[in-house]
């Protein structure tokens, strides 16, 4: 049987590893979405390759890109890199929507399946979290080319996600 003090221990341990974020569903869906926007604004490489954020929801973030030669590979497809780089921002936006104001998000780790040439009216990543942590968060975009209203699955990444707080110029 266990003493009092090792209980109150234990629950004192206990207590101390909760998060003490909101959970998601008290979160204000058009908060996450302004301050979803307001980063994706100040990304550089998105602006550059033409990409736009098309949707916001708690772990969710679809990215949409139109094809342009400025974009493109030598064979007339979207460059890999660039489809790498709009599915790693969706994955990486989707996790952020389940982190606290004032913490980043980086990403790790990630992996890509290039599954078809990226070749369509528009590419779309769609970023999904898959397991949100205090410190990892495991998620995953798909990529479609999206012709004449079909949409193809064009490549599947998956991404390790690390939450940053306390760190300067790494926020939202």
């Amino acid at each position: 049987m266990r003493s009092r003090r090792c209980s109150r221990i234990a629950s004192a341990k206990a207590s101390k590893s909760l998060p003490v974020t909101k959970p998601t569903a008290m979160l204000d869906a058009a908060a996450i979405e302004a301050r979803i926007r307001a980063s994706f604004d100040k990304q550089g490489l998105m602006t550059t390759l033409g990409a736009r954020l098309l949707r916001v929801a708690p772990g969710e973030v679809e990215i949409a890109l139109t094809p342009h030669p400025s974009n493109m590979q030598q064979h007339g497809f979207v460059h890999g890199g660039a489809v790498g780089a709009i599915a790693d921002s969706a994955a990486g936006y989707a996790g952020l929507t389940l982190m606290p104001e004032g913490t980043g998000i980086l990403t790790t780790e990630f992996k890509i399946n290039l599954l078809a040439p990226a070749a369509g009216d528009q590419i779309i990543a769609l970023g999904r979290v898959v397991k949100s942590g205090r410190t990892l968060t495991l998620a995953q975009a798909e990529v479609f080319a999206e012709a004449g209203g079909q949409r193809k699955l064009i490549a599947l990444l998956t991404a390790t996600l690390m939450t940053i707080a306390g760190r300067d110029g790494v926020t939202d």
